[in-house]
């Protein structure tokens, strides 16, 4: 069975950093993609940020700039450190999975991702 389990979120003032982790269990090969999507209160869920398999990382417009996705292999984990947060950057952050062969590290489709997480809330305050 394949858990995702992401971690890190909290409460922080505009300006601040927060870095979010990521688990994966249950899901041995075949991932080509591995990021974070949030998605704010009444809004569609957008991508952040994305890393495939070589390592290549890829950034969405929505972050792009105050955010670093990376991975330690060793403890298989993906992280995304979030630096200078708005109060727009409230929501809900998804760790997503996908081992679909089309997808390419540019690829922010949500509906292209099969395995998620439960979120972990974000807040940032002014």
């Amino acid at each position: 069975q394949v858990q995702v389990v992401e971690s890190g979120g909290g409460l922080v003032q505009a300006g601040g950093s927060l870095r979010l982790s990521c688990t994966v269990s249950g899901l041995n090969f075949g991932v080509n993609n591995m990021g974070w999507f949030r998605q704010a209160s009444g809004k569609e869920r957008e991508g952040v940020a994305n890393m495939d398999e070589d390592d290549r990382t890829d950034y969405a417009d929505s972050m792009k700039g105050r955010v670093t996705i990376s991975q330690d292999n060793a403890k298989k984990t993906l992280y995304l450190q979030m630096n200078n947060l708005k109060p727009e950057d409230t929501a809900v952050y998804y760790c997503a999975a996908t081992t679909r062969w089309y997808c390419v590290v540019a690829d922010f489709n949500a509906a292209d991702y099969d395995y998620w997480g439960q979120g972990t809330q974000v807040t940032v305050s002014e």
